[in-house]
């Protein structure tokens, strides 16, 4: 039987878009429908339970699911969202993945709850060439941690790993379903390397 841990799946979409002009990335369109929308479909198909990181359009995401906004000021980058989950949300495991990310693997929950063991505290996908920090869980229980590493100064996401038990899950026989969308010249790109899809809307 698999080790299926109580997860709150949050989609991180509280960031400033800077390399997108300003706009919102996750209400951003690719063939007609929202980049959060896609991340979401993913998930749910894998039965998650979803909530969203988001610090405006709350209306608009509060259809996919409960919505909350940072706690901390600053804009934070990930790391923000993720102290504003363990914050908002009850659940022992906290899952997280980028609003951009619209190809996320068929089986990706179902091989982080495999990778579990008595001690993990933290889970993070690895393409088979580098980690992919924002593919992660965390337990919910590491919020004071996580606060005194911010209180620190530190931003960086993979440092906290350091801190941690951390398991790396090998997602090399997906090697391409992590890649994210930060500016319009790389949706323009992916639409290219997507000829069955349709329009791209920036």
């Amino acid at each position: 039987m698999i080790f299926h841990p109580e997860t709150t799946w949050v989609i991180l979409a509280g960031g400033q878009g800077r390399r997108m002009g300003g706009r919102d990335k996750g209400l951003m369109t690719f063939d007609g429908k929202p980049f959060v929308e896609y991340v979401y479909e993913r998930l749910t198909a894998q039965d998650a339970t979803i909530a969203i990181n988001a610090n405006r359009n709350h209306s608009t995401y509060e259809k996919y699911g409960p919505v909350f906004g940072d706690v901390l000021k600053g804009f934070l980058g990930p790391l923000g969202g993720i102290h504003a989950a363990m914050s908002y949300c009850d659940t022992e495991w906290l899952g997280f993945v980028p609003c951009d990310c619209l190809n996320l693997p068929h089986k990706m929950l179902k091989k982080m709850y495999q990778s579990i063991g008595e001690s993990t505290e933290i889970v993070v996908a690895h393409d088979g060439q580098s980690v992919q920090p924002v593919i992660t869980m965390m337990k919910r229980n590491l919020l004071q941690r996580l606060e005194a590493f911010l209180e620190n100064g530190n931003r960086k996401i993979i440092l906290m790993y350091d801190l941690c038990d951390t398991k790396f899950v090998d997602f090399s026989s997906n090697y391409d379903a992590f890649i994210n969308l930060n500016t319009p010249d790389e949706i323009k790109k992916y639409g290219e390397a997507c000829p069955q899809r349709g329009r791209i809307d920036f």
